[in-house]
């Protein structure tokens, strides 16, 4: 009853982590994640007394790059602002962000829900300096304190901030998904979730179905992952409906997830703008676009996951399974690329299957990327072509791609002296009269017409030729066999 009487209006606040080797405003590496805590750290990203901060120039080409991507409108002025806020992991007591002129508005991603194409409005992108972590823990020992480690401290974030265009836990996650690849394929980040890289804040409300009118939002933090947006929408959902069916009313207020718990827990009042009392860093001077350099960084843009998918659609034929599979990540679609470089269209499906599945399997199973994997692209060419030339089988192409993956090496001559499947129609045949002869009962059953029978028999042909006979041809001179 609740989800057709209220309607969830959602937009999400994402934090990225920029793919830069040092801070937004000092030289410190930003390599911190397992380090030794506070050994990445200097006077400039602790805000010690006297210091001034210097901006990377990579940190903002890499966030003109996502709004060139996400097409947003780039400002051609923008301003550095200080968030002023007090908590333990804020060494300055106050953040460098942007407030009331970001470098870039009204950008827009398209995204897929089922068979149905969501477009979520980007209401703005700004840089921001990333804040120190506070520890409550170690492994798994409790503490009775809080400790803080500053290695992330004054690394360079974008916080890309949908307008509340996003009506449910399914429409979330498909945004975060399609966002993620975008920012990786533009060479953003790596959007590693595991490392704090990708964050989301999701700022949730409930309004009758047919009100124009917003509800009061709650805003949930301490989301790191996609699975654990979802979840907290849903529960938020069901909380914020219980609460006005049973007469109450939603409070502004920040929450956070408990995953462990399932469940979301009021955190602190939410804060409004003027809290944070922003006014313009007197240290940084406004930072200028230049439209040359624009044009630029536009130019160099990749070729984008949704782009890619229409063109390995369209003009390879592929499925759509296989098309979202092979762009869901930048390193296995440049895989898939590299596998097809001077080989006929028609080879595409096959190769893709075979990336999909033998590949997929193995990188899932290691979890890592396909740019780490220990078989290369023309190794997998290799394979797909001697299976539809007919040298190998299908069982034949996934032992050889596994000793392949095993050794890291691959020889197609080898594979053609080890591994090639007999076709010679005379061989074959000799084998076939040599399973017959021994499956008598089987060969009555195939000639009184039990076509099942045929599997024992195709059996004992491979166990004969040690997997080797071509099964296409087997099936046929086995049928040819029993008729005679």
């Amino acid at each position: 009853m609740s989800e057709r009487k209220w309607e969830m209006v959602v937009g999400l606040e994402v934090h990225c982590q920029l793919g830069t080797k040092t801070k937004l405003f000092c030289s410190c590496t930003t390599d911190g994640f397992g380090a030794p805590a506070n050994s990445r750290v200097c006077p400039v990203c602790t805000g010690q007394p006297g210091v001034l901060p210097v901006l990377n120039r990579r940190a903002v080409e890499l966030a003109f790059q996502a709004a060139l991507a996400l097409d947003c409108r780039l400002a051609p002025e923008s301003i550095f602002a200080r968030k002023n806020y007090f908590y333990p992991d804020l060494p300055k007591a106050y953040q460098i962000s942007q407030y009331e002129e970001p470098f870039s508005r009204n950008g827009a991603l398209e995204t897929r829900v089922g068979d149905q194409i969501k477009r979520v409005r980007i209401h703005r992108i700004h840089l921001e300096e990333d804040a120190g972590k506070l520890l409550h823990e170690i492994g798994s020992e409790e503490l009775d304190c809080s400790l803080v480690d500053f290695n992330r401290g004054g690394a360079p974030l974008i916080e890309i901030v949908t307008e509340p265009d996003i009506r449910s836990s399914e429409e979330a996650y498909a945004y975060l998904t399609a966002l993620k690849e975008v920012l990786q394929y533009a060479g953003v980040s790596r959007c590693d979730m595991e490392k704090g890289e990708m964050r989301c804040d999701a700022n949730v409300s409930l309004r009758p179905f047919g009100q124009e009118k917003f509800g009061t939002r709650a805003e949930i933090k301490n989301l790191n992952s996609f699975k654990g947006v979802r979840e907290a929408l849903d529960y938020e959902f069901r909380r914020q409906a219980e609460l006005l069916e049973s007469g109450g009313r939603v409070i502004q207020e920040t929450r956070l997830w408990d995953a462990s718990k399932m469940a979301t827990f009021s955190m602190r009042s939410k804060e409004e703008a003027h809290d944070y009392r922003y006014f313009p860093d007197p240290d940084l001077v406004p930072l200028e676009a230049d439209p040359a350099w624009l044009a630029s960084l536009k130019a160099a843009l990749p070729e984008l996951p949704a782009a890619r998918r229409a063109r390995l659609t369209t003009r390879l034929g592929l499925s759509a399974y296989d098309a979202d599979v092979l762009t869901g990540e930048r390193a296995m679609a440049e895989f898939f690329e590299a596998a097809m470089s001077g080989q006929p269209a028609e080879r595409a499906q096959p190769t893709a299957a075979f990336i999909t599945n033998e590949l997929r399997a193995r990188l899932n199973g290691e979890n890592i990327s396909a740019a780490e994997s220990r078989v290369k692209p023309s190794a997998v060419a290799s394979i797909v072509g001697l299976v539809q030339s007919g040298v190998l089988s299908s069982k034949g192409a996934k032992e050889v791609f596994a000793e392949a993956w095993k050794s890291g090496e691959y020889s197609e001559d080898a594979v053609k002296r080890k591994f090639a499947q007999v076709s010679d129609e005379g061989q074959v045949m000799a084998w076939v009269k040599e399973a017959l002869a021994a499956n008598p009962q089987a060969a009555d059953d195939l000639r009184g017409g039990k076509e099942r029978a045929i599997g024992s028999i195709v059996g004992a042909v491979m166990k004969l030729s040690k997997g080797k006979a071509n099964p296409g041809l087997v099936n046929k001179l086995i049928k040819e066999a029993v008729k005679n």
